[in-house]
């Protein structure tokens, strides 16, 4: 039985959500596949891996071999395996039925390496104290099922003894070949060595319910891993789930659906090469959660991997307790994910493009980071908590909305222009590059709420917006701003309201085409309300602020370049909003006015402090 696993390696990420769309219509059937993918420079390869996808998890018991543990005795009714004391071995094709409880013993699958074998566990439970609890050590591939309605448990010991000097098999349920799970019954697995389930080619989990306590990682893919569905609670003491080989058009990560409740003392969901995730549920906590915070606990940055490991673990995996992350790209197109991670929440070492999904985010470090580029164009995005929310190389918003807090900058690219996110502070991130006018912020849509301690929009390079709604709050100290940029910042649309100190605040630059209002010389306390008016009168903006702030800058489409406008401040707005913005208000008070004109021409800048854009009445 063979079917097709992607190469999603080097993809663009459009390209990817089609080809898991492919992978999502693949049944049991007995082909041979050839799938024509396409490369990153347009070009076409064809591309056929001999695996299994099965998600039709039937058997015929009258064409099975039952086998049955009591104790340490095994019985086999039927052909293609046999017991030697506590062992048993599969060495034939077919299905195999297992039900009972072997207390102490293995279950072994050695077949010529063409056959295919299908393992049901129907109320079995299998304990090995010195090794694997099922160990596959050759075949084309094997399926592990799960009867229906049944709890099966696999269960190993603290200390394995090995063959011939070897140092695997090292999970409770191992194999070498191609493992796929399916059925809907229920899996336990005590992983007290080093893993839960390990496959060293191509690990597909269909469907079922997996229950996982392990003490390194709970579930790995070499080649790939990819999960169709199911329900997964897993506690591990290294990575929740795990893609290894990091091989051209190997190790990738793919997710369907399912309900996942991961709690790792590492990565919950790591890929080694491409990740995409379509849908599901995800609740995930990594290295003791974001109040394991890299500016806020002197344990940051230890987090272990197994004991037995520690030697061939690398600086990378020791130090490493993000929710999801990938060393290629990483695609997400739907979800609910609630992540409270003590290293980056999301992150790669490429690209991540978001399309949609439901998102809680509580960071020790970065929210979301790409060293190369990130895209967001749909889903709602909440980062309560974070060093830096959303970082990379080059930033694109064409959608969605997004609210974050950040103790540092907000939104950076490239480092930032003040370098703060590669300062040597423990769990900075790398950039494709840092140099001077490298990175990009471009805003084509969406609502962007931002509220920071250190910068709101930091860019080593430029910002370009052009459409959508943005809205900064902070800082209040006087070494960052609200606005920081290298090169230019462009505003040609939308709406823009930033509102922070005045130590180093800036404007838009004068190469922009749509005017903006700014100054620096507005008395302005948290939880106080601005309204903005025109000449004649008319209310252009009501916003309430969330922090103090000194300055303004303020763009819409509604401003007339020339116009005065007059800004009132200290008043109070009744209602609700979650973004600050009221759009029928009931605005009243206000203690100090400040006139603007509203113009294209840039003012403000890194030797800020001086008021400007205006007069205090």
């Amino acid at each position: 039985m063979k079917s097709n696993i992607m190469n999603l390696k080097n993809r663009p990420l459009t390209q990817m959500f089609a080809l898991t769309g492919t992978l999502a219509l693949l049944t049991a059937c007995s082909t041979e596949a050839s799938t024509t993918t396409a490369s990153s420079d347009g070009t076409t390869t064809e591309a056929t891996v001999a695996s299994t996808l099965v998600s039709d998890s039937s058997y015929s018991e009258s064409n099975s071999t039952a086998i049955s543990f009591s104790d340490q005795t095994i019985t086999v009714d039927g052909s293609g395996a046999a017991a030697d004391g506590s062992i048993l071995t599969i060495t034939q094709p077919g299905t195999y039925i297992l039900s009972g409880t072997l207390s102490e013993g293995q279950v072994r699958v050695e077949t010529v390496d063409e056959a295919d074998v299908q393992i049901v566990l129907d109320e079995a439970a299998i304990t090995n104290s010195t090794g694997a609890a099922i160990y596959v050590k050759s075949a084309n591939s094997t399926t592990i099922t799960l009867a229906e309605g049944t709890t099966n448990t696999l269960s190993d010991g603290e200390t394995y003894t090995f063959e011939d000097s070897e140092d695997e098999p090292d999970a409770t349920l191992f194999s070498k070949s191609d493992l796929i799970l399916n059925g809907t019954g229920t899996l336990v697995i005590e992983a007290n060595y080093a893993h839960a389930i390990k496959g060293k080619d191509d690990v597909t989990i269909a469907e079922g319910t997996y229950d996982i306590t392990s003490v390194g990682d709970a579930i790995k893919g070499s080649d790939s891993l990819f999960i169709s569905s199911g329900t997964f609670s897993i506690d591990a003491g290294g990575d929740g789930l795990q893609s290894t080989n990091e091989e051209e058009g190997k190790g990738t990560l793919t997710i369907e659906s399912g309900t996942f409740a991961i709690t790792a003392a590492s990565d919950g969901i790591q890929a080694a090469t491409d990740f995409q995730i379509l849908g599901g549920d995800f609740t995930i906590t990594t290295g003791g959660g974001s109040a394991n915070s890299s500016t806020a606990s002197t344990a940051w940055g230890t987090w272990g991997a197994p004991a037995e490991e520690a030697t061939t673990t690398t600086t990378e995996e020791s130090s490493s307790a993000k929710g999801l992350k990938a060393t290629g790209s990483l695609a997400i197109s739907g979800g609910t994910f609630v992540l409270d991670t003590s290293d980056d929440s999301i992150h790669t070492n490429d690209t991540i493009q978001i399309t949609g999904g439901d998102f809680t985010i509580a960071s020790g470090d970065d929210g979301i980071h790409a060293d190369n580029t990130l895209t967001i164009d749909d889903g709602t995005i909440n980062i309560n908590q974070s060093y830096e929310g959303i970082e990379a190389t080059e930033i694109t918003l064409s959608g969605g909305d997004i609210t974050l807090t950040s103790s540092d900058d907000g939104v950076n690219t490239a480092g930032g222009n003040d370098s703060s996110a590669v300062s040597g502070r423990p769990g900075e991130n790398t950039f494709t590059s840092t140099a001077e006018g490298a990175g990009l912020l471009t805003i084509n849509g969406g609502t962007l709420v931002v509220n920071a301690s250190g910068d709101g929009l930091d860019s080593n390079g430029s910002i370009e917006m052009n459409d959508g709604t943005v809205i900064v709050n902070g800082p209040t100290d006087s070494m960052n701003g609200t606005l920081d940029y290298d090169s230019t910042f462009n505003i040609n649309g939308g709406t823009l309201i930033g509102v922070g100190s005045s130590g180093m605040a800036m404007s838009p630059s004068s190469t922009s085409t749509q005017s903006f209002l700014f100054t620096s010389s507005i008395p302005l306390a948290a939880d106080e309300a601005i309204q903005i008016t025109g000449p004649d009168g008319e209310v252009i903006l009501t916003f309430e602020a969330s922090t103090t702030a000194q300055s303004l800058v303020f763009s819409s489409p509604d401003l007339v370049n020339g116009s005065a406008y007059t800004i009132t401040t200290g008043g109070t707005v009744s209602g609700d909003s979650a973004t600050g913005l009221y759009e029928d208000p009931s605005f009243s008070g206000g203690a100090s006015t400040v006139e603007v004109s509203a113009t294209t021409e840039a003012s403000g800048g890194q030797m800020g402090g001086m008021p400007s854009g205006g007069f205090a009445k």
